[in-house]
């Protein structure tokens, strides 16, 4: 039966450093609370034996060269089986630094640089994807103009309820809300001039011009842009996508365009609704708090709100959806051999969805106040 692994500690020559003796078995069975015993050491350590070991296995060997590596020291009275362990042992340690296997510490600043500029690459590669996506999206779309028999209106449709019909339920109340926080937070900032009939101008203008379709678009983006990264992600990592392929059905033309279809379609009457039911919860505030009767404030309504907002929202909502569609898919395509990609590449389709709809509201802002649209 192997003996328990132990070690002493004997003086060493004057100036050398004491001597670090090992016994028993260095085996994995044997070794018990030796490495935290070794971590006690003050040392210095001049010279390892392990002469009078009975057996030596990786481990063993690892805690050898770790102590010898610790205390620069060399290690002596191993024999052919135990030096060739613990070579062994050096070599892949040296090769794991080499490699970059093992972390290194950086400084704080250059490790916060490292960041920053992995990011900026990967939004980058992610840019140039969308749009070599967008290009494959619009050769589909003319191959589908020439050959419409290519189509899969089936799956266009069953997409229109998924994207619109069941989202009313939850952007009408979304909406609703929103009018009444408009209206009440309004009234309360305009009751100071004495000017609460303005609230109407307030909650019409600002829900048919931006609210509503920018909302809008942030609700698809979480609901159903989500849902099309996670859909056709599962599907990639399952190989259903290669199968599709194999057997001469293309994926852009059966999954993606259908999808973006939906949602560029969907977007606009979304966002109309979204307006409309904004109005009514304006409306219902004004008349339970400001006392303005819903006749007054339609006709106010009327008289205040031009034409161009609510043409401003409509031509915004089929971008947002297709920029919605296009990168939910894209994400989802992008998914590895592994299911935890699904969940990033969904979180990745939703951040970067919201964030393009809102930067491309800033730039309509800008272009629609150039063209005079104001």
């Amino acid at each position: 039966m192997n003996q328990p692994a132990q070690f002493s500690i004997e003086p060493g020559q004057e100036g050398q450093g004491d001597r670090l003796c090992f016994t028993g078995s260095l085996s994995i069975s044997s070794l018990g609370d030796l490495s935290n015993e070794l971590e006690q050491l003050s040392g210095p350590i001049g010279t390892i034996d392990i002469g009078q070991i009975e057996h030596i296995d990786t481990i063993g060997a690892w805690i050898v060269h770790s102590q010898s590596v610790k205390w620069q020291c060399p290690v002596n009275g191993a024999d052919a089986d135990a030096q060739r362990l613990i070579d062994a042992v050096q070599v892949g340690d040296e090769g794991a630094d080499s490699a970059g296997l093992r972390a290194r510490q950086l400084p704080p600043l250059q490790r916060i640089l490292g960041e920053i500029g992995e990011s900026v690459s990967l939004a980058g590669h992610t840019l140039l994807g969308l749009i070599g996506f967008l290009g494959a999206t619009l050769l589909t779309m003319g191959t589908l103009i020439r050959h419409p028999s290519h189509m899969r209106w089936n799956a266009v449709i069953q997409r229109f309820e998924v994207v619109g019909v069941k989202a009313l339920g939850i952007i009408g109340l979304m909406s609703f809300l929103i009018g009444i926080v408009i209206a009440q937070q309004g009234a309360v900032q305009l009751r100071q001039f004495g000017m609460e009939v303005l609230t109407v101008n307030l909650v019409g203008r600002l829900t048919f011009r931006e609210l509503g379709v920018l909302m809008t678009a942030i609700m698809v983006a979480g609901r159903s842009g989500s849902a099309f990264a996670a859909q056709i992600g599962t599907m990639k990592l399952t190989e259903e996508i290669d199968a599709m392929r194999t057997i001469g059905v293309s994926p852009m033309e059966a999954l993606i365009m259908p999808r973006i279809m939906a949602s560029v379609v969907m977007m606009p009457l979304l966002g109309f609704y979204s307006s409309i039911i904004a109005i009514i919860g304006g409306g219902f505030l004004c008349a339970v708090s400001l006392d303005i009767p819903p006749v007054t404030f339609i006709q106010r309504l009327r008289e205040v709100v031009p034409l161009h907002d609510i043409w401003i929202g409509l031509i915004k909502a089929p971008v947002f959806g297709l920029i919605i569609g296009m990168t939910g898919c894209f994400q989802g395509l992008q998914v590895k051999a592994n299911a935890e990609e699904v969940g990033l590449r969904t979180t990745a389709a939703v951040v970067q969805a919201i964030f393009m709809v809102i930067v491309l509201d800033a730039v309509f802002a800008v272009l629609f106040t150039w063209v005079g649209w104001t």
